[in-house]
């Protein structure tokens, strides 16, 4: 196989290789701000891995903090996190593989359960009592019980609870337009929060705990925070209501692996899609799509190096990118920010996800596994 002279210096290690650094630090400190906001316990929710920047070094840091409950996508990953040593309260609520009784016993995680199959087929299975949390669909039509079978599920969850099957710990909603930060666009799913509340107390349940609200709800709307708060994006510096400003927790750096002096004219990468006007130098860093680098950005998308940044020309590749860097050539080794909490020429997540079209969430659980994590 026929291998270019980048390629066989990135294998070299010579370089420091592309690197995702997670700032525990920074988790700590959007925790003591969320903090600041609400008098409710807050979940850390470190599902997708952490929103990419590691579930246990998120999680450590976040309960450290001074986060009372964890959260997660699957009971094995709330098992991940107990094999860790976090022992708060975790909530799973999506189960990808199903509710498996056991496991979750076994890992001490509370469940949510959103229809009356789902509930029926966990208090069917011989195990021991499983702690859970009524999902109501509060507005969102997406993982939680319809209005019209609130009554049937409370009824299941009442009889399970008496044959000691289940214990209903919670219940919980989700707020469709919070990203608006408007408090007036959640008053609907509030109120049915209240309504699901009311029947389920009325069933003689008293849950301990009710939640609806998360990252942009727990920012800027007291009314939805009730006795818990669920943050995930804010955890690692993103608001997706774009209205207060959260410290980034992650760090994405590459090497510069090869130069070129090139004139104007030079079309650059494929399809000749950027051409440089004007004698210039061009740099590649060893990270492309595949790496979670966006394909599709726009002219103005960049990187800094030593305090400037510098434009990315032409495509992205799906191992690599090429960077304008003007009258400066970099030596090999160079190490350029591709996005920091840091300011000034270092881009954010916030400034890729425009770049791309797309929000902060995408940008940060894209990162793929070829590059290397650390931890500051």
């Amino acid at each position: 196989m026929n291998r270019s002279p980048v390629a066989l210096r990135v294998r070299s290690g010579t370089f420091r290789p592309p690197t995702l650094e997670t700032l525990p630090a920074a988790v700590a400190a959007n925790v003591a701000g969320i903090r600041a906001r609400t008098r409710s316990t807050i979940m850390a929710v470190v599902k997708a891995g952490g929103y990419g920047h590691g579930a246990v070094t998120v999680a450590h840091a976040a309960v450290a903090a001074g986060a009372g409950w964890l959260g997660t996508t699957s009971i094995a990953e709330a098992s991940v996190l107990r094999a860790a040593g976090l022992a708060v309260p975790i909530l799973t609520w999506l189960h990808p593989s199903g509710i498996d009784a056991e496991a979750a016993a076994a890992a001490r995680a509370d469940v949510a359960v959103g229809s009356v199959d789902e509930l029926g087929a966990l208090i069917a299975q011989a195990a021991p009592p499983v702690r859970i949390h009524l999902h109501m669909d509060t507005g969102m039509s997406r993982g939680g019980c319809p209005r019209d079978r609130w009554d049937e599920l409370i009824g299941l969850a009442q009889r399970g609870q008496q044959a000691r099957r289940v214990r209903v710990a919670g219940v919980m909603g989700h707020l469709p337009l919070a990203d608006r930060a408007e408090p007036a666009e959640n008053a609907p799913a509030v109120a049915r929060m209240h309504e699901a509340l009311k029947a389920v107390r009325a069933a003689g349940l008293g849950p301990r705990v009710a939640h609806l609200a998360a990252t942009s709800g727990t920012l800027n709307d007291p009314a939805t925070h009730f006795g818990m708060v669920r943050v995930g994006a804010g955890l690692v510096g993103i608001d997706p209501s774009g209205t207060v400003a959260m410290h980034g927790a992650s760090r994405l750096t590459a090497p510069v692996v090869h130069t070129a002096a090139v004139p104007a004219g030079t079309p650059v990468g494929y399809d000749g899609a950027y051409v440089t006007d004007r004698a210039t130098h061009l740099g590649i860093l060893p990270v492309g799509y595949a790496d979670g680098i966006p394909r599709e950005l726009a002219p103005r998308a960049g990187v800094e190096i030593h305090g400037r940044r510098f434009p990315v020309a032409g495509r992205v590749s799906m191992d690599q990118i090429v960077i304008d860097t003007g009258a400066e050539s970099f030596p090999a080794g160079t190490s350029a920010t591709v996005f920091g909490p840091d300011g000034g020429a270092t881009p954010a997540v916030q400034d890729w996800a425009r770049w791309a079209g797309t929000i902060p969430h995408t940008i940060v659980t894209g990162i793929g596994p070829r590059v290397k994590r650390s931890i500051a």
